[in-house]
């Protein structure tokens, strides 16, 4: 038990690491745009859509969902050949050692959020959940994702979508069947995210969020819902 412990805990400096990678800065970057000084000053995928063009904001959800599910296969992969002989069963997320990969998973979102390479200054953990989710428990990933375009693409509001999916995070964790312990790190993130948006919760109450557009030419207008 000791060393799944030790080995957990290294999977989750890893996966902060990893997941602190600020692709949309990154990518906003190399067309010559700073993506923190223009729109919501936010790296997310929305923003840099709206400063950047499709393009770049396409490869950087990509990124942002990536590094999230990556971290959580090598997570499970690593957990599962040291410490259970390569049984990946043992970390079922219904498991007895479910709770191991929902830490890594906490630690996936809040490694975007508090990006260590940006000050501690990041996205706002949607993406990256939506890869880490799959990585934890791939049904409970694509809910997330289901729940985010069944708010996001009616209402043009990536913001509300967001909120959405972290809300019903920690409902299709029960739903499916994740133990309370389990549960713990998962909807303490999914709480953060909602935080993280609370400036938008704020503008889509008072009718003043923007819907989501996609630079073509010209200045990039603000943004107010991102990921």
């Amino acid at each position: 038990m000791t060393t799944l412990y030790i080995l957990t805990l290294v999977c989750m400096v890893g996966a902060f690491f990893i997941c602190g990678i600020p692709f949309g800065y990154v990518v906003a970057g190399r067309e010559g745009v700073d993506v923190r000084k223009v729109g919501s000053g936010n790296i997310g995928m929305t923003n840099v859509a709206r400063t950047v063009g499709g393009k770049a904001a396409g490869i950087t959800f990509l990124g942002d969902m990536g590094k999230g599910l990556v971290s959580m296969l090598l997570a499970r992969w690593l957990l599962a050949t040291i410490c259970f002989g390569g049984d990946w069963g043992m970390l079922a997320a219904r498991g007895p050692f479910g709770i191991c990969l929902s830490l890594v998973f906490a630690c996936c979102v809040l490694g975007h959020v508090f990006s260590p390479y940006l000050h501690f200054h990041g996205g706002k953990g949607i993406s990256v959940g939506f890869g880490a989710g799959l990585g934890l428990f791939w049904p409970i990933g694509l809910g997330m994702l289901v729940v985010f375009l069944a708010f996001a693409v009616p209402s043009r509001y990536i913001s509300l979508g967001s909120i959405m999916a972290a809300i019903s995070l920690p409902i299709q964790c029960l739903l499916w069947g994740m133990g309370a312990v389990s549960i713990l790190p998962v909807a303490a993130v999914a709480a953060l995210v909602v935080w993280a948006h609370r400036g938008n919760i704020k503008k889509l109450a008072n009718h003043k969020e923007n819907k989501f557009t996609v630079r073509h030419s010209g200045k990039g207008g603000s943004d107010g819902g991102n990921k």
